[in-house]
């Protein structure tokens, strides 16, 4: 695939920025870039994805035309184990971005979603690319409604607050702190952001919680994250588990 690159003004540092009308993933073109070398904040956004990237394979609704739909490439001197913590990283950062755009509240639900009222609003998934980061954003914003499959537990910016936002408001906000968190985690190490992660999920400490783990969900209370950024369940039986993958939701 070959792509129009444009290099947009300085209100986003004179990042390369690639946008489409369509593609199949923005993470997959995204990665195709940093095999090819691309510079690190190189961002690859689309109006509509035909097959969006979740988490374990799943899709990910994409609007056109309603929502955000990017991945960052990002070149950080970081190990591999470090990985988890980067997903937090850029889930504070697009945290932090929708609060100041939008004014309205938001939860962390480890280890990639951003939630309004117990609701998804945001999925974020960090994939490595030989020696790059690549960092996929998919957020709703302007939204309407959702297919019934998903309306229960979705929702958008448009829906929480009752009118709609500038999508490229929110774009340039993002990028800018996910800079400013990869920063953070550069600078003051993992610890940092389990800490800001911690303050920020309601679901680190004392929520009752289900895993979803093929086919046998675990059941139990939420109690902390170890130092790579892993979740410990407190099943009944009193034993600690630790969470390495998995989908939580609340029981």
């Amino acid at each position: 695939m070959s792509f129009d690159i444009e290099v947009v003004s300085e209100g986003l540092h004179g990042r390369v920025m690639v946008w489409l009308a369509e593609t199949a993933s923005t993470m997959r073109d995204a990665a195709r870039l940093a095999a090819a070398g691309c510079a690190s904040g190189t961002v690859v956004g689309a109006e509509f994805q035909t097959a969006g990237q979740g988490r374990h394979g799943k899709s990910w609704h994409s609007e056109p035309g309603s929502g955000l739909y990017f991945s960052v490439v990002l070149r950080l001197p970081l190990p591999p184990e470090h990985l988890p913590v980067m997903t937090m990283t850029a889930g504070l950062a697009v945290a932090e971005a929708i609060v100041n755009v939008s004014g309205i509240a938001v939860d962390l639900r480890w280890p990639n979603d951003i939630l309004i009222q117990d609701k998804k609003v945001c999925g974020i998934l960090i994939q490595q690319q030989d020696n790059a980061l690549i960092c996929g954003v998919g957020l709703n914003v302007n939204h309407s409604s959702f297919p019934p499959d998903i309306a229960p537990v979705a929702t958008s910016l448009r829906l929480a607050a009752g009118r709609e936002f500038s999508r490229e408001s929110l774009l340039m906000e993002a990028l800018n702190a996910i800079d400013r968190h990869a920063d953070i985690l550069l600078q003051q190490g993992t610890s940092a952001i389990l800490k800001l992660f911690s303050q920020s999920s309601s679901y680190v400490y004392g929520r009752r919680v289900v895993v979803e783990q093929g086919e046998a969900p675990l059941r139990g209370t939420t109690d902390g994250l170890d130092a790579n950024g892993f979740l410990y369940l407190r099943q009944d039986n009193g034993a600690r588990k630790l969470i390495l993958a998995g989908g939580v939701r609340p029981e």
